[in-house]
Formats: C-alpha cells, structure tokens, sequence
C-alpha cells in the first residue's frame, strides 16, 4: 500500500519527536555495543518503510526518463529526511552523522539515483551549517525548512575534480561585493538547486596553499550570469540532476562569504568529513539490495532439477556478497560514530567510502552473474544496480584518492610514534 500524505503526516507526529531529537549513543556499560538506540531502529523502519513505499515502485521509470523526482523529494521533505542534518535551532531534525547514515543505506536500497537527488542537498548544506553565521544560516537553512527545495555542492571544475587546488574559478572583490567568473561541472542538483554553495579562487597567486587561496560562497540561482548546462545523461544514478555551472561576471555579496576570505578550503574539506561517511553508507544499501535480489532470485531459478542456489557455485558467490555488506557496514558505522564523538575521521571515513564503493560494484558484478542472461536485460532490476553502483567508486572522492588518504595517515602515524 503506498504512503499517503496523512499516513507521512501520522508518521511525522507520531514518531519525528522521538525519532529525531536524540541522537545514537552507545549505552552498554561493558564494552562495544553493536545494537542500535531505540530511536535509530525507529527512524531506519520509517525511512525502509518510505522507501519500499514510494521509491522501489517509480526507481525504473525515473532511471528510464532521467527526469528529477520532485514527488518523492517533496515526500521526502514532509517526513523530515530532506533536510535532516540541519540545526533543531532553525527548525531541523540536527540528526547526526550516524543517523544520516541509517538513512543513506534505506534510501539508496531503494534507488541510489534518487538517493544522490537527497542527500545532494545534505552536501549543499553542510558547509553552511558548519561556517555559517547566524543570518546565513536562518536565510538559506530556514528557506529549506520552509519548503522542499535543494541546494547543489559547486567546487568541482572540467580540470580539477580531486585536485581541489587547480580550482579555476576566480572571485575578485569590488568594494562590497565579489564577482565571480568560471565554470563549474559534474555539479548534483546543479539544474533544480534554490542555492549553490561554491569554492572560488579569490588570491590570484598561484602559489598561494590551498588553506588561503580559495573563499566559500552562497550563491543564489537566481543570480545574473549564472547559468545551469544541460542536463548529463550519465551511465547510471538517472534520477541524480547533473549538469555544468558558468558564472559570468555574478555578483555576490560579501554578506555571502561563509567563514572568512581564504577559509574554504578548509570548510570544503570539513563538509567531507561528515559526507563522505554517508555516501559510504548508500554504497552498502545497494549492495544489500543486490544480495536480495540475487538471493530470491537463486532461489527461484532452477537448473538440473534445483534451484540454483543449491549449486555450491552460486551459494559461495551470495556468501562472498555477504561479507563485503557486513564488512562495509560495520566500518561506516565505525566512521560515522568517529565523528559524532568530536574526532578527525578522515581516516575512517575514507576507509569506509572506499571499502563500500567497491563492495558496491563487486555485489552489483556477481547479482548480474546469478541472473545470468537475464540480470544484462533492463526488465531485470540487478542491470540498473550494475550501473548505479559505479559513481561510487568515483564521486565525493574516488577510490584512490581514498587509497592517498588513508595511507598518508598511516605514514603520518608511523613517524610520530
């Protein structure tokens, strides 16, 4: 049956006040505790509940259409997981990093496309939420609040993706102002966002570190000279809005500058930190559909007299896509907890980003093999996997960036000890 609007709306005050106001704490007194709080089991059922509802049933049209899932992203709004990590001050839930995730791995077992459409907007936010001063925060926060619009991430650059310092775009201040020129592109939501968050270049000397050449601003849509490309028609993840962005000589004012000149480097960087955990934890929630997939399908499919998952073949393949889900859970779990108890979790959080983006892939690989013939056919659904599991392994930081980061720490660790 699927939700209606008064079902979200029960659903809203029957459980967002108990759901959403506290926050994942490990209450065992002995040791690790690998059980959730009360209040994450409650909010994973509400979110699996949505997803199963109003995702699962539209995934395949909006992959074949490409088109923007405004219906669910306003569903998604209603329950409150459009806007989840923002700050209960200005109205939002102010979930953290490990319920965010709970949600990531609901949403993206239902669709990663549309996943990516929502939780963009987490990516657009966080910068403010973190730099943010009080107006900037009640101005652009309060207006997602107020109604289901999304805001869209903007550093990435046609010549620079993981290279954030050969950043291009140039913002140079004219009395009160900033105008911005450059292109920006791969940019989620980039053709549907009220508002950018956008990482310009304001010391022009290209020796300038990274720590203070580079300068975080909201930029509103709306704003002469900026102007949305068309619309990439990517390999998988359809549903995610991904275009270009040019600024042509826009105006911002320096009422907009998150932090202080010479600042966003750092405030990009930190956004990562809480991020790239949750991007981690879709990677998971694919994974798991594709061993649920396959599983029922093994089970269905028979050769030789026998459902194929009796054949040692494709029982060891189901095994193996089992270990990598748990695994990759456990480490986002273990990533997400790092940095809701106040530590740098870099390290974690790239470990689980690239540990999951691969499981990801290697599920979506081996559930295509069980469906033989049938999973490379589009009336299948482990075809879409396949192709939506592959943005993983490159976005929010590929893997061997990843792979720098973590062995970066690792060198660090070993001289200082």
């Amino acid at each position: 049956m699927m939700l209606t609007k008064q079902i979200l709306q029960n659903a809203i005050n029957q459980q967002a006040p108990r759901i959403f106001s506290k926050k994942f704490s490990d209450s065992a007194s002995s040791g690790v505790s690998f059980t959730l709080s009360d209040t994450s089991r409650e909010l994973r059922e509400l979110v699996r509940k949505f997803a199963r509802e109003e995702i699962i049933p539209k995934a395949a049209e909006y992959d074949r259409t490409g088109e923007y899932p405004w219906d669910i992203v306003k569903k998604a709004h209603e329950i409150g997981i459009l806007n989840s990590s923002i700050p209960a001050s200005i109205g939002g839930m102010e979930l953290n990093v490990f319920d965010s995730c709970l949600i990531s791995e609901e949403l993206s077992y239902g669709c990663a496309g549309i996943t990516t459409a929502i939780k963009a907007n987490t990516l657009g936010q966080t910068p403010v939420i973190i730099a943010g001063n009080d107006e900037q925060k009640k101005k652009y926060l309060g207006r997602c609040i107020d109604e289901p619009i999304v805001a869209a991430y903007c550093v990435t650059e046609p010549g620079a993706g993981s290279d954030v310092n050969g950043i291009r775009t140039k913002a140079q201040k004219v009395g009160d102002e900033y105008i911005l020129n450059g292109q920006k592109m791969w940019i989620t939501n980039g053709g549907v966002a009220s508002w950018y968050f956008v990482l310009a270049r304001t010391d022009p000397d290209p020796k300038a570190p990274a720590g203070k050449a580079f300068t975080a601003f909201v930029v509103d849509r709306d704003s002469p000279g900026l102007t949305p490309g068309r619309k990439e028609k990517n390999m998988g993840q359809r549903a995610s809005d991904t275009r270009g962005i040019t600024f042509e000589d826009v105006r911002v004012p320096k009422e907009n500058v998150l932090g202080a000149e010479g600042a966003g480097f750092k405030i990009a960087m930190s956004t990562f930190d809480k991020t790239r955990t949750p991007v981690a934890a879709a990677a998971v929630g694919l994974a798991q559909r594709c061993l649920d997939e396959a599983t029922k399908y093994s089970l269905e499919r028979k050769t030789f007299g026998v459902p194929i998952a009796h054949h040692q073949a494709i029982a060891f393949l189901l095994a193996d896509m089992a270990i990598g889900v748990e695994s990759a859970r456990l480490v986002y779990y273990k990533a997400a907890l790092e940095v809701d108890q106040g530590a740098r979790n870099s390290y974690y959080a790239s470990i689980a980003k690239a540990l999951a983006s691969d499981v990801a892939n290697k599920c979506a690989s081996d559930a295509v093999q069980v469906f033989g013939g049938n999973g490379y056919n589009t009336e299948y659904p482990v075809e879409k996997l396949m192709r939506d599991a592959k943005i993983y392994q490159i976005y929010e930081g590929t893997s061997q960036i990843q792979r720098m980061i973590i062995s970066r720490a690792i060198l660090d660790k070993a001289k200082n000890s």
